[in-house]
């Protein structure tokens, strides 16, 4: 068969898939296994993958596939979540496209759309996933909205509620005059901006009865940044103690812009230093002032609608925007003369999540979670050990922090799209929870003795993360078929992978539905991706342009490349930064497996020796130059599975892809392959060829969970094969030994040292040189070589105890090697290159050694930095003395 010059990825990539699934490979069921289970998170039914989510998923199908291939019973969960707030926006905007206004539509009918829509983008995240390799177990898809994950939801909303964990309350909350719906606190975020503070005159009711002085001061300045927000103001405070204001206490002012008599009042809460040291109180719009109203039972007066614009109550600027209202207010201050000043101000604002709006602080009953109590378990479970956290150290304090100081959860959303709150009220608003309409008349007859009440369910929906936070378990349908034999042997699951955004609205909330609704931890360990980055150190978004699209880069590049060059450049829980020069490196490494291939299979037909003479013995004509690289590369390789193995159970996966990398393109390729390649028209000995193709196979079997496409093509192309490799299984581990582990680095050096050597001496490759060696150890080159006579091009090699004049000399550890080319060196020239290299070595040591004798950096530098400048300065005094040694022989 003839092969391509380059690996083309597109035609392959997608064999590889349709057959996986073709067999079945991704499917789990239970059986006498260990499981190995992961959730996806699942990404909202609005999008496409952006690049956080490729590295999420990557991340999980790496330990998914290394698991399935160690014997477990891997399971991946596939599924994706409704999003209520950013998918009804998806809706609403697509049916004012068509002319709809939602609120002309019936709730079931909008749903109807919101379905339709669903269907139709939902699955484009599906084939995203599946065109990255991802081998989830496309049996057991999971939407948050499906109709048994719909009944979870509402049957542990209704069985917290009968256990006290809920209420329903008016509560100051977090507003999305956009979404038009209450948020919770961790879907605000809070952005340093630069703002302005306005000083306000706020007018001394009867200050002219205090002093005929025209002079006098007959106002109290307030310093706001919110002036849109005075009509709403119902008092002004000051603290007990701010002597400048003693002589206002149990008076009143007048609110400007309304001209309305409110009273000063005193709470400590009031910072003098700041501001002027009276604060205007505005209960329906900031929570402090809430507090502060509540201590002191004043009037709420709410002056903006639910989309952020100003009501009725606000009396002026009726119908305006609040931002529009505040340039209005600020121009009738200025020209009533009650503006003093304007003064740029840094201040920290709210913003919506979802809708990237700025919240508004609004009181509103809503429907809470009492947190408290879920955190303790929650908690414990981490705080114990029986919850990992990776990279812990980084994570692991936050985690605490939130968990110790935990609000009430605010869940309930004014939404159509998401499951409606179970909730039932009277004509009196009294309150039956129930999981459907009909319980609910049964209990409210049961209770209050009428049996044909008018009752309303609640119109709003509860917040997406109260349904997420079950996903470890109804994936399994272990709420609404407890105890079922999928839940019971998947659950709990063994690794969730996500990003560190999430900690609290989904990872510590999961934990705590597992620990309330199962008695037991969802997962053993988390781990902490990044985030991802612009080489600029951007966060990717829409808004800035800078997210590449994921199915153009795998067009472009290859899922395995794009998977290689996301996973190379993403330490554990650290942010990356992507360049695509990482997908490039990606697409030369497999271009690199593939020229290896093609290598080896021109060998195929030209062996050596008939199948029993296959052995590596050194008395075996041929084969006894190569069996030094057989024994080594097999330790080698030994070796980084050990390391990969220590790497991977430490979720170090970047680390071990590199240390495959290094070994297959250094170790493998640019040494191993060289060492056993027959030379010019030679054939290759039969036994190195087979041991050739079994490391190829188990190189190919290590890299697999990284890049799954090329490693099973290649794998199929090196001979004719009756399995796949994608479930092959990995043979035990096995110890290398390290003396020949120390013998093939010392012959890696040797070689590289004297190939250097050899290129500054102007020798060129094909000029002979005749090799001395003078060493303590005259055996430690005797397996190995005729590969360093091969390499370095030596007609041979001899041992000496003295030091061969007119060579050229090079030293390695406690070795040296004397280069003989007769008439090839340049005596005077070579001279002059040792001394200009002496001259160099000479004042490098004396730069290390200003730093050594620098106490101020003997005490700041971390001591592998103080080993590493000394190991400096070894190294180049003994190069120095080689020089030396180098020159007398001259």
């Amino acid at each position: 068969m003839e092969l391509s010059k380059n690996y083309t990825p597109a035609a392959i990539e997608d064999k590889w898939y349709q057959l996986w699934l073709k067999k079945g490979y991704f499917n789990s069921t239970p059986d006498e296994r260990t499981p190995f289970t992961v959730v996806i998170p699942p990404p909202n039914v609005t999008g496409v993958l952006h690049m956080g989510h490729t590295l999420n998923e990557t991340v999980q199908d790496i330990l998914v596939r290394k698991a399935r291939m160690s014997g477990y019973n891997a399971c991946w969960v596939p599924g994706s979540d409704h999003a209520s707030i950013a998918t009804e926006a998806k809706v609403v905007q697509m049916l004012k496209e068509k002319g709809i206004d939602k609120n002309s539509l019936s709730r079931e009918a909008f749903l109807q759309y919101a379905f339709e829509w669903k269907e139709k983008y939902g699955g484009i995240i599906y084939s995203q996933i599946a065109k990255l390799g991802c081998s989830v177990d496309w049996n057991r898809v999971t939407f948050t909205m499906d109709d048994h994950y719909y009944k979870a939801v509402i049957k542990v909303f209704v069985e917290m509620y009968n256990q006290g964990l809920l209420y329903r309350g008016a509560r100051m909350i977090n507003w999305d005059v956009q979404a038009k719906t209450a948020l919770s606190d961790e879907e605000v975020e809070y952005r340093d901006i630069e703002g302005k503070l306005y000083y306000v005159k706020y007018k001394i009711v009867d200050s002219y009865e205090i002093t005929d002085d025209s002079n006098a001061i007959n106002y109290i300045t307030v310093a706001t940044q919110r002036p849109e927000t005075i009509m709403g103001d119902v008092a002004v405070c000051v603290n007990p103690n701010d002597e400048r204001y003693t002589h206002l206490h149990g008076k009143k002012v007048m609110v400007p812009l309304i001209n309305k008599a409110v009273p000063v009042i005193t709470d400590e809460y009031v910072d003098p230093a700041f501001g002027t040291g009276a604060l205007k109180i505005t209960p329906a719009h900031d929570i402090h002032d809430y507090e502060i109203g509540l201590k002191h039972h004043l009037e709420v007066i709410d002056t903006l609608t639910e989309d952020g614009k100003i009501s009725e109550a606000g009396q002026v600027f009726i119908g305006l925007d609040r931002f529009e209202a505040r340039k209005r207010a600020v121009e009738q201050l200025k020209e009533e003369g009650l503006l003093i000043k304007e003064e740029e101000y840094t201040t920290r604002l709210g913003f919506s999540q979802r809708t990237n709006v700025v919240v508004e602080p609004r009181i509103s009953t809503q429907w809470f979670v009492r947190m408290k109590e879920l955190a303790g378990p929650a908690l414990e479970a981490v705080t114990s050990g029986n919850i990992a956290i990776h990279p812990g150290d980084k994570f692991l304090a936050t985690y605490k922090y939130w968990l110790e100081n935990v609000k009430d959860w605010c869940i309930s959303r004014q939404l159509w799209w998401g499951q409606q709150i179970p909730a039932w009220y009277d004509e009196n608003g009294r309150i039956i929870v129930a999981e459907n309409e009909a319980a609910a008349r049964e209990l409210y007859s049961g209770k209050y003795g009428v049996s044909n009440a008018q009752l309303r369910q609640d119109a709003d929906v509860l917040d997406t993360w109260f349904s997420s936070w079950l996903w470890p378990i109804e994936v399994f349908y272990g709420i609404t078929n407890p105890g079922n034999k999928d839940v019971e042997y998947y659950y709990p699951t063994n690794v969730l992978v996500t990003g560190q955004d999430i900690i609290f609205f989904w990872v510590a909330r999961m934990i705590m539905a597992g620990m309330q609704f199962k008695q037991e931890k969802p997962f053993s360990d988390v781990y902490f991706t990044g985030m991802v980055r612009d080489k600029l150190g951007r966060k990717m978004s829409k808004s800035l342009g800078n997210s590449p699209d994921l199915l153009v880069l795998i067009d472009k590049y290859g899922a395995d490349a794009v998977r290689f060059g996301i996973m190379i450049s993403s330490p554990a829980g650290n942010d990356l930064l992507f360049d695509e020069a990482a997908l490039e490196q990606g697409r030369n490494f497999n271009n690199k497996l593939w020229n290896a291939m093609k290598l080896v299979k021109m060998w195929e037909e030209k062996q050596a020796g008939s199948k029993k003479e296959q052995t590596l013995s050194n008395g075996e004509e041929g084969s006894g130059e190569s069996a030094f690289a057989v024994q080594w590369f097999e330790n080698r390789l030994s070796e980084v599975r050990g390391e990969v193995e220590d790497l991977m159970k430490g979720f170090k996966l970047s680390e071990a892809l590199k240390t495959i990398y290094s070994l297959i393109w250094d170790d493998f390729c640019s040494w191993y392959l060289e060492w056993v390649k027959p030379g010019f028209e030679q054939p290759v000995n039969a036994a190195i060829y087979q041991k050739t193709i079994a490391f190829f196979d188990d190189l190919l079997q290590l890299l697999h969970p990284f890049m799954p496409f090329i490693t099973e093509e290649i794998y199929h192309l090196l001979k004719e094969r009756t399995d796949d490799l994608c479930v092959k299984q990995f043979a035990p581990l096995q110890p290398a030994n390290t003396i020949i582990l120390a013998e093939g680095a010392l012959l890696k050096a040797a070689i590289t040292t004297l190939r250097d050597a050899r290129n500054k001496n102007g020798l060129k490759p094909k000029d002979a040189i005749q090799l001395y060696i003078q060493s303590e150890n005259s055996n430690q080159f005797k397996a190995s070589e005729h590969i360093l006579v091969k390499q370095v091009n030596a007609e041979g090699i001899a041992y000496t105890e003295e030091p061969v004049p007119n060579t050229i000399v090079v030293t390695l550890e406690k070795d040296k090697f004397f280069i003989a080319a007769e008439n090839k060196v340049d005596v005077e020239a070579l001279r002059n290159e040792l001394l200009k290299d002496m001259e160099y070595q000479k004042r490098f040591v004396e730069s290390v050694m200003k730093k050594l004798t620098n106490e101020k950096f003997l005490q700041n530098a971390k001591p592998e930095v103080v080993a590493l400048e000394r190991k400096k300065k070894m190294d180049a005094e003994a190069r120095i003395k080689t020089i030396e040694e180098s020159l007398i022989n001259l």
